[in-house]
């Protein structure tokens, strides 16, 4: 069990000379997170079925159930919502009149069936580029840990690539500034990928925390969402990015 001492300031450095963030919101099992353009609001998932509305500053705006989902991930566009679950593939919602529709996914690649879900773990962070959605497959181990790249239309959604970074417990992605970030839960790693050059470029260690979600704004901030129960906001310059 981890315990946490709630700060009221906002950037220290910790022991392990990792900078620590200001916790700008408590929501329970928060396991994925999204900045909302349009509103300049960000989006919250956790892994109950529920998603959270908040804004830069942490205040919750909305918060609504939407089933039983183990929801591991979110983007949020201007009309819709995409939710990755975690044992079943992704699932749509209309922002403004709620309307949900599962996606299941073909996980056939080069004539096999990809392990993206059993028993122990799943999909865990989804982020996307134009008509593409990346997966993170989650895995405590680096050389079962990688990235589905999905083309979503037209439908079925199949998977046309997959990224191998060796970067065990993948757990929250995010596209930002034409790089691929992602958090590693099991080591505490921001780590950045060049989806052009296909390969990592930059890895930053973070304060201690059961990482599951990354989100940037356009003000300079950068978002983690904690399974334990926390936001943490940060400045970008901050973390050396």
């Amino acid at each position: 069990m981890k315990y946490y001492v709630w700060l009221p300031f906002a950037l220290l450095v910790s022991a392990c000379g990792a900078p620590e963030g200001k916790v700008i919101a408590k929501i329970p099992e928060a396991s994925g997170i999204s900045h909302c353009i349009s509103d300049d609001t960000l989006v919250v998932a956790n892994d109950e079925g529920t998603y959270y509305r908040i804004n830069r500053k942490g205040k919750i705006l909305q918060q609504t159930m939407l089933g039983n989902y183990d929801l591991e991930g979110v983007i949020c566009e201007e009309s819709q919502m995409i939710f990755a679950l975690e044992n079943k593939g992704l699932l749509m919602v209309d922002r403004h009149t709620g309307e949900k529709k599962e996606i299941p996914l073909d996980t056939i690649y080069h004539g096999k069936k990809l392990p993206l879900f059993n028993k122990k773990s799943g999909i865990e962070g989804i982020a996307k580029v134009g008509n593409r959605v990346y997966l993170a497959k989650q895995s405590k181990k680096k050389k079962k840990s990688f990235i589905a790249v999905v083309r979503l239309m037209p439908y079925p959604s199949r998977i046309i690539d997959v990224i191998e970074h060796h970067i065990a417990d993948t757990a929250g992605l995010t596209f930002h500034d034409g790089y691929l970030y992602m958090v590693s839960d099991k080591e505490d790693l921001l780590i950045k990928y060049d989806l052009q050059k296909k390969k990592i470029v930059q890895k930053v260690k973070l304060e201690k925390g059961a990482w599951e979600g990354i989100a940037f704004d356009t003000k300079g901030n950068v978002y983690l969402a904690d399974d334990n129960g926390r936001i943490v906001k940060y400045k970008k310059k901050r973390l050396g990015l």
